[in-house]
This record gives structure tokens, sequence and C-alpha cells, in this order.
């Protein structure tokens, strides 16, 4: 497997799940997949690029391919040819607010294999990115004496049994 995606249904308004998507150095406060973001050029927008670090993967600079201020961002890892990641995220108005989609594709010599040997992890990541980034946009960060781990896993517990994250389609990502 080489593609990943998840999307969630988010009560706030696009504007504000935007926000929270492309304040990338803050992201670490709502998921634990993610321990340090830099980005290396501000603003966030076409050909910015961003080193992050996360649990279990080697740290990797992203370069903003893709923009679509207020809507979508796309940036992208690797080696070409040999390995490249791509990751897609986006926002879009739904019926009780915004739907944010976030997606994976591997791409390259070694991406099938990476895929399948990154499944789960990619998997759990997204969902915890998901649940994170509702909870996030909806209530604001932790409170005090509240571990992020903790926090997300509630969330991730109150979003499954609300409706579920439903499935991205991963042939829309570019």
């Amino acid at each position: 497997m080489r593609d990943f995606g998840i999307s969630v249904d988010i009560a706030a308004t696009p504007q504000r799940v935007w926000e929270v998507l492309t304040d990338p150095e803050r992201w670490p406060e709502w998921t634990p997949s993610v321990t340090s973001v830099e980005l290396l050029d501000r603003p966030l927008t076409l050909g910015s690029r961003a080193r992050i670090v996360q649990p279990g993967l080697s740290p990797a600079t992203f370069r903003v391919t893709r923009f679509d201020a207020g809507k979508s961002f796309t940036w992208v890892t690797g080696i070409p040819g040999i390995l490249v990641v791509h990751a897609h995220h986006s926002v879009e108005p739904a019926q009780n607010g915004a739907r944010a989609t976030l997606r994976l594709r591997f791409d390259g010599l070694l991406g099938g294999v990476m895929g399948k040997k990154l499944q789960e992890l990619n998997n759990r990541y997204l969902a915890m990115e998901a649940a994170g980034l509702k909870r996030f946009a909806e209530e604001g960060p932790p409170g005090p004496g509240v571990s992020l781990e903790q926090w997300n896993e509630e969330a991730r517990r109150a979003l499954e049994a609300s409706h579920g994250p439903q499935p991205a389609d991963p042939e829309s990502i570019e």
C-alpha cells in the first residue's frame, strides 16, 4: 500500500481549521505524532520548507509544492525517483463547519515497499492527527495538567464514537 488518507468533520469554521493546519510549529501541541516542526521559510506558502521530527521516523525536510490559500497545501520530502512522500492537507466547508482531509502518498522505486512497511504507523499517525486537529480547532489547547497523549486519546475516542473517521480518497493526491 502506498496511499493513506483520512477525513474528519470539524465543528469550526474552515478558516479556523486552516489557521491550525498552516501553523505547523504548533502541531506538537495537538498531536503526539509530531515531536517538532521548524519552519525554515516564512510564511507557509508555495516553496516554503519545514523540518519535521516524528517519533519512530528520521527527521525530514518538506517543501511546499502546491498551495491554495485557505483550501489546501501539499508538501513533499524524499529522494526523487527513489522514495518521495507527498503529504496533502485540505479544508473545505461542511454542513456543520469544515471537513479536513489528510493524505499521504509514497512514490518512487521504494514507494510501495516503504508504504507497506509503514502502513500501521501511517494509519495510526493520521488518526491521531485527525482527532487532534478536530479537538484543537474546536476547543483550543489542552488544559493545565492534561498530557497531550491523554488529550489526544480522548479526542480520538470521541471522534470514533461520534461517527468514526472517514477514509479519504487517496487517488486525489497530486
